[in-house]
């Protein structure tokens, strides 16, 4: 099974110069925890709730002021969708990584998809594995 079977088509994304206030509005009015930061169709970057946090919040950020270029993390680990289910299940245990962008050959964001659309489709012995190695702390951020 590929990506494209099991990816969320539509995403919201917002550009670099979105204040970190209008991007904790969508991720709650959307109910989802990170945004692509894109510029004519083109990938530059996430940001998490966690970025915001950590990133932005905690260090005194101006939530006008603060922009999506200040927190989000700029080398996005990224799928294409025809890659196969299983290999990008493995790829995102072994990154610690829940949700990726899904890209075309021009590097155009062309979807998302998270470890529960994989994990729906994957192996239960699959899932299960990539869980756990998503979960374990590694200390970074």
């Amino acid at each position: 099974m590929q990506v494209r079977e099991v990816m969320t088509p539509a995403v919201t994304t917002v550009p670099p110069s979105a204040s970190i206030a209008d991007i904790a509005r969508i991720m709650r009015d959307e109910d989802i925890g990170s945004v692509p930061v894109a510029e004519n169709e083109r990938l530059l970057g996430m940001v998490t709730d966690r970025d915001l946090v950590v990133r932005g919040v905690s260090k005194g950020a101006d939530g006008i002021a603060c922009t999506a270029s200040d927190v989000m993390t700029p080398d996005v680990r990224c799928c294409m969708a025809d890659d196969n289910v299983d290999d990008v299940l493995r790829d995102m245990g072994d990154q610690q990584i829940r949700r990726l962008p899904v890209v075309d050959s021009q590097q155009r964001l062309i979807g998302i998809v998270s470890l529960g659309d994989l994990s729906r489709e994957a192996k239960p012995k699959d899932a299960g594995k990539s869980l756990k190695e998503i979960s374990k702390p590694d200390g970074t951020h």
